[in-house]
């Protein structure tokens, strides 16, 4: 789906509470979560820059998002602008969440040539890797 549910005019002239209603009836239908936090943003931008207050605008569905939807790549470009939407033992699990520890490799790792013979067939040591 490329059509975006609203027009910048909606987004930046709508009240609060239409477009509360209308983000939330978005995503039920969609489920698209990278539109939705975009959406969000959106309405950060526009707590910055209007008089309405917007602040922790649909901090429930924030959390949904982080918490329970499938991470993608908005998600995670997107998750350090929505950090005062959690508490802060929250945000340690939704940062794991959406940026799993890589496994790392150090220079302190090399290979070592064996020194004790290794005996048996070769179906008997490829049964034991």
């Amino acid at each position: 789906m490329t059509d975006l549910p609203f027009t910048q005019y909606q987004v930046f002239h709508s009240k609060a509470a239409t477009l509360r209603e209308q983000i939330i009836a978005y995503y039920q239908e969609t489920k698209n979560s990278a539109v939705t936090i975009q959406l969000l943003l959106a309405m950060k931008i526009r707590n910055q820059l209007g008089e309405q207050d917007f602040d922790l605008f649909l901090k429930d569905l924030v959390r949904h998002l982080f918490s329970k939807a499938t991470i993608n790549r908005a998600l995670r470009r997107y998750f350090y602008f929505f950090t005062e939407y959690f508490e802060k033992g929250e945000l340690e699990i939704v940062s794991d969440r959406c940026f799993p520890p890589q496994h790392v490799t150090t220079d302190l790792m090399e290979v070592v040539q064996a020194t004790v013979p290794v005996t048996g067939t070769k179906s008997e040591l490829s049964e034991s890797s």
